[in-house]
């Protein structure tokens, strides 16, 4: 990461905002863990525009969702699972769950396309959105950097690679959960074995 932001240089905070457009939170607690390291990153800059990258990916799903948000779901019967699931959380929350559906795992991709789809007022979200993405983006870039200050650099890797293993575990351990249910169902004659 030290090398990348050394050899991108400026471009590497654009790459950062493209990162945090679609999601990003790995890489802005990697970057912000380098900056505190070695001094390549400069938190102001990498919270800014990551910010901005979040909050402009976010106003874009939001403005998919109120324009092809019932068309999409026609289409992708199992996106309309996660759909109903964050607009069932933002009628019961609210302001709250925009301000906070980017920390909630799994549903983060399309929250904002719920509330497009949900007919949610655009100023409102726009407004919410806006400190939302600010919220997530220095909760990240400061976690980065303080837990790089407090493990020291040696330390940092081994706690980076323990913490990707995990992530990777709990995918395959998902995958492999999900598969046996599927094969319980087929065996059980209520469905196609996949």
């Amino acid at each position: 990461m030290a090398e990348f932001w050394a050899e991108w240089g400026w471009l590497a905070y654009g790459v950062a905002a493209l990162w945090a457009f679609f999601e990003g939170e790995t890489f802005v607690l990697a970057a912000a863990a380098v900056g505190a390291v070695s001094g390549a990153v400069n938190p102001w800059i990498l919270g800014g525009c990551v910010w901005f990258g979040s909050y402009a990916g976010d106003q874009t799903w939001f403005w998919l969702g109120r324009r092809y948000g019932p068309s999409v779901l026609r289409r992708f019967p199992n996106a309309e699972k996660k759909v109903v699931s964050a607009t069932s959380l933002l009628d019961r929350y609210g302001t709250m769950f925009v301000l906070s559906f980017r920390f909630l795992y799994g549903i983060r991709n399309v929250a904002s396309a719920a509330c497009g789809l949900a007919g949610m007022d655009p100023a409102r979200f726009a407004i919410l959105n806006f400190i939302a993405a600010g919220i997530w983006a220095w909760t990240f870039v400061a976690a980065g950097w303080y837990l790089a200050v407090c493990l020291g650099p040696d330390s940092l890797g081994y706690v980076i690679a323990a913490v990707g293993l995990i992530i990777l575990l709990g995918f395959l351990t998902r995958a492999w959960l999900a598969r046996r249910r599927r094969r319980a169902v087929a065996l059980a004659g209520e469905g196609p074995l996949r």
